[in-house]
């Protein structure tokens, strides 16, 4: 499959890299040259816009969030004015729900098909081809694009062919993570100021009743107070959490834990915490506890 793939960031470049691994031929941009630039010597080609990377029909992008879709999609050098009618443009990126179905509209409008293909999973699965991959759209292009995902996940849920309906899922899990997040932080507190060594406690909880790996993973940096290397940072965190609370809002639907969510990643933020990774909000639970660092 010839395939173009704009975005090149911690999550972007090892799936593209494993798309390359899969035998596709992948023209790739990014905004940061350099980045691309690595995957040179391994077979993929460069394009100078992202134009360039939709005009082989189908493109794949992984950006930070909106404005930057918005950039790679619009305009004279935008993928939607290079992409052929019956093109795929399937975002993987973590957007809102408005812009997905504003991009839904343009594409159509352009004789073109938009999926949304959002992905679950940090750096090392990206890397590791473990991503649970979420897709919604016309069932055609999904089946089309089947090789795409079975290069970069180890497995592919469908959610019907509205595009939005991938983004709603996908930030409705961003928010249970985030929740996990403030809850292991605020429980790992309790332990501690009671003297309960916290490696053990992990142990115990992600040996029994919380063995899923979001707690395995997000439990061992908590307990080991340890941030970097960043898989998700704070800031994005923000901005997910303020895109589930506007997806409720249009549905008028409450979510009053993503409000505190917002409030308490605001709070890391400001305390110098926007380029940690995001389980570091935990450190609010331990600092507001009297404890000073995690042991």
């Amino acid at each position: 499959m010839k395939l173009g793939w704009i975005g090149l960031g911690n999550m972007g470049l090892p799936m593209a890299r494993n798309v390359l691994k899969a035998g596709h031929e992948v023209t790739v941009y990014n905004r940061t040259r350099s980045r691309a630039d690595e995957l040179v010597a391994e077979g993929v080609k460069v394009g100078a816009s992202p134009a360039e990377a939709a005009a082989t029909g189908i493109v794949a992008t992984i950006v930070a969030d909106d404005k930057a879709l918005e950039a790679v999609s619009f305009g004279p050098e935008g993928l939607i004015s290079a992409l052929p009618k019956g093109g795929i443009h399937v975002s993987m990126s973590t957007i809102s729900v408005a812009i997905s179905k504003d991009l839904e509209q343009a594409h159509r409008e352009a004789g073109q098909v938009f999926v949304s293909s959002p992905v679950f999973g940090r750096p090392e699965a990206a890397a590791a081809a473990k991503l649970a991959v979420v897709v919604a759209g016309p069932a055609a292009a999904v089946e089309r694009l089947r090789p795409v995902w079975d290069a970069i996940g180890q497995r592919t849920f469908v959610f019907g062919e509205d595009p939005y309906l991938a983004n709603v899922i996908k930030l409705s899990g961003n928010f249970l993570i985030a929740s996990v997040l403030e809850c292991l932080g605020e429980a790992v507190a309790l332990i501690r100021k009671y003297d309960v060594d916290a490696h053990a406690y992990m142990d115990f909880l992600t040996s029994t009743l919380f063995a899923a790996p979001v707690y395995k993973t997000y439990g061992s940096l908590i307990v080991e107070d340890k941030y970097q290397p960043v898989g998700f940072k704070m800031n994005l965190g923000l901005k997910d959490i303020r895109l589930a609370l506007a997806a409720g809002e249009a549905a008028s639907v409450p979510l009053p834990v993503a409000s505190l969510l917002r409030d308490r990643m605001i709070s890391a933020i400001a305390n110098g915490g926007q380029d940690d990774d995001w389980a570091s909000i935990a450190r609010l639970a331990a600092e507001q506890a009297g404890l000073k660092k995690h042991s």
